[in-house]
């Protein structure tokens, strides 16, 4: 029998719902995968007030919360709140093991520690957290790792970063592959959407990612300019508002092509799932991902996909997808009108894709989850020191 903790905590004091990106994602499937896999586990899930607030979530629902009394959208109360007050909780709540599951972890407590850490963008590309911001965040990421018992990472890109850019044993880290988003039963209704967005009948091109630098968004609106007008294809970008999502769209302005592109902001799952439907490529030009959820739930939908090979996504794509260079735009283009004009090539994509998308489950990560927690719990206790 595996051994498990008696009273498991789960860090969530980053967390702010609809906010969070992957990482909550990350939570909202994790925590049903990991009671399913053992529904005699103690745990207690620790949330901001905003999550605590919110509700609609599986903290609160199917384990119970404890509210650290800081809102996680001050960077100094989230901090405060993590390295101050949830060890003080934990002891409260008798914890013996606490994971963090964004990155950063209490540094203080009487417990074992397990920390994912999704990426090291602050690293890798540091204007993604716009200045100062990237030196905390190294800082705490930094101290979150040395103090860990074990370390979580989604891939082996991941890995390989933690031991080349933190100096991170490797054999401290396990490789624990995430799950993805799974299609609904239905697929979505992809004239609906088009009319309800305004889409018009043109072939769609879906990225969807969050409006950063680094996901490489620009170099893919100078791709979309160098497809010719009479056959250029429909670039739909969703995503909630961000400063460099203005750029993009000044950006798109001045390329001349302000009208081939929507920006509907964030759309409801009804809508998103419509979009996959009525999409014939989607296209993911990103510099760098610790995993690249986006590209298996494309491909779980049947979407034939074009990608970056950057960070984890050629380890996660394998060969269900079509590769460019996300630096050289004519390549960006080269591989989005391949994949219009053969339809037997985006045929062998979508099934292709499925295959690979099936073997990436939320149980297979919470199997992998239990297993570094059985090593974080048998490490040795620290030495006494000799009076």
């Amino acid at each position: 029998m595996r051994r498990l903790p008696a009273h498991l905590g789960l860090n969530l004091v980053y967390l702010v719902p609809g906010e969070t990106g992957g990482t909550e994602a990350y939570a909202r499937e994790f925590i049903p995968a990991l009671l399913a896999e053992r529904p005699e586990l103690r745990i207690t899930a620790f949330v901001n007030r905003e999550a605590a607030e919110t509700g609609g979530g599986p903290w609160g629902e199917l384990v119970p919360a404890v509210t650290v009394p800081v809102r996680a959208r001050r960077r100094a109360e989230w901090v405060a709140g993590e390295q101050l007050l949830l060890p003080r909780l934990a002891a409260r709540a008798g914890i013996d093991l606490m994971h963090s599951l964004a990155n950063t972890s209490p540094a203080r407590g009487r417990y074992r520690r397990v920390v994912t850490v999704h990426d090291l963008i602050h690293r890798i590309h540091p204007e993604a957290h716009f200045g100062v911001a990237a030196q905390a965040m190294g800082l705490l990421v930094r101290l979150a790792v040395a103090r860990a018992d074990r370390v979580i990472a989604p891939s082996t890109s991941s890995r390989d970063d933690l031991v080349r850019l933190l100096g991170t044993p490797a054999q401290k880290v396990d490789v624990v592959l995430q799950g993805h988003g799974d299609p609904p039963a239905t697929a979505g209704d992809a004239g609906a959407t088009r009319a309800r967005l305004e889409l018009g009948e043109r072939p769609v091109v879906l990225s969807l990612s969050a409006m950063r630098p680094h996901k490489n968004l620009a170099r893919l609106l100078e791709a979309l300019a160098t497809i010719p007008a009479e056959r250029r294809p429909l670039l739909v970008l969703p995503g909630y508002a961000t400063g460099h999502g203005e750029e993009l769209r000044r950006l798109a302005a001045e390329l001349g092509i302000e009208g081939d592109v929507r920006f509907p902001g964030w759309v409801s799952a009804e809508d998103l799932e419509g979009l996959y439907a009525a999409a014939s490529v989607f296209v993911f030009p990103s510099l760098y991902e610790g995993f690249g959820a986006p590209v298996l739930e494309a491909m779980a939908r049947g979407v034939p996909v074009a990608c970056s090979p950057r960070g984890s996504l050629a380890e996660v794509a394998g060969d269900a997808a079509r590769f460019f260079d996300p630096e050289r735009p004519a390549e960006i283009a080269a591989a989005i009108e391949a994949l219009l004009a053969d339809p037997a090539e985006a045929e062998r994509l979508r099934a292709a894709g499925r295959e690979q998308a099936e073997r990436f489950t939320w149980a297979k990560t919470a199997r992998g989850t239990l297993a570094a927690y059985e090593r974080a719990l048998s490490v040795p206790e620290p030495a006494l020191p000799v009076p």
